[in-house]
């Protein structure tokens, strides 16, 4: 069929491979095309096979689940990868998901569920356990706090002068409404866009945009 989608069961233990196969088969849409014992034995399969989702263990024999993630991907990047899993530490999740895992799954998921996220990830849409979900969210919260706010570096009045060009006003309309000459306008421009390291007024525009300059106060940038 057409729109079949094609998947490649990958983990180290037949029994769960079978019991994976025989629920799988069920659904008229989904189409298992090839098992992997192996992460080595995976990464030549899906090279031939090229399925639209590669369903995953993590815990294998010889590569492992992480780098077969890696190999899969870069052998085919047409292919979607579900890691179907029972860790839900820290030192697998990252890891897989860094290294190219579409959608983080444990193994006590509803059988409906997996046939559901399998789905959705031939579309490219990803699917995290909701306990990964909340460490996935809590780590970028961390990585933000480390992040260095470069609008720090601003004046006020070159924070002044960025919003104003990314509401699209032109330098003399900037001089206008600041009270302030053209060529002090200018002066601020170069200023900042030297600060933020941005090559133009267009770039330090969608940069504001994308930071929430825009909306913001200064004591909330």
């Amino acid at each position: 069929m057409a729109d079949e989608i094609h998947i490649l069961l990958v983990d180290d233990h037949s029994l769960v491979r079978q019991g994976v196969r025989s629920f799988l088969e069920t659904q008229s849409d989904l189409r298992i095309v090839g098992e992997a014992a192996s992460g080595e034995e995976a990464e030549r399969l899906v090279a031939d096979l090229v399925p639209d989702v590669v369903l995953m263990d993590l815990s294998m024999p010889g590569i492992g689940g992480i780098e077969a993630i890696r190999r899969v991907k870069k052998s085919s990047p047409h292919s979607h990868i579900v890691v179907l899993t029972s860790f839900q530490e820290d030192d697998y999740i990252f890891p897989a998901l860094r290294a190219g895992a579409l959608s983080y799954v444990l193994k006590n998921v509803q059988a409906g569920d997996l046939a559901d996220i399998i789905r959705k990830a031939r579309g490219g849409e990803a699917f995290l356990h909701p306990r990964v979900a909340t460490r996935v969210v809590q780590e970028l919260r961390e990585e933000r706090k480390d992040i260095p706010n470069v609008f720090n570096d601003l004046t006020d009045r070159e924070l002044e002068v960025l919003r104003l060009i990314a509401q699209g006003n032109a330098n003399a309309v900037i001089a206008q409404a600041l009270g302030i000459s053209e060529q002090t306008v200018k002066g601020h421009v170069s200023n900042m866009l030297g600060k933020l390291q941005l090559a133009d007024r267009t770039q330090a525009a969608v940069y504001a945009w994308e930071q929430g300059v825009v909306q913001r106060k200064r004591g909330d940038v």
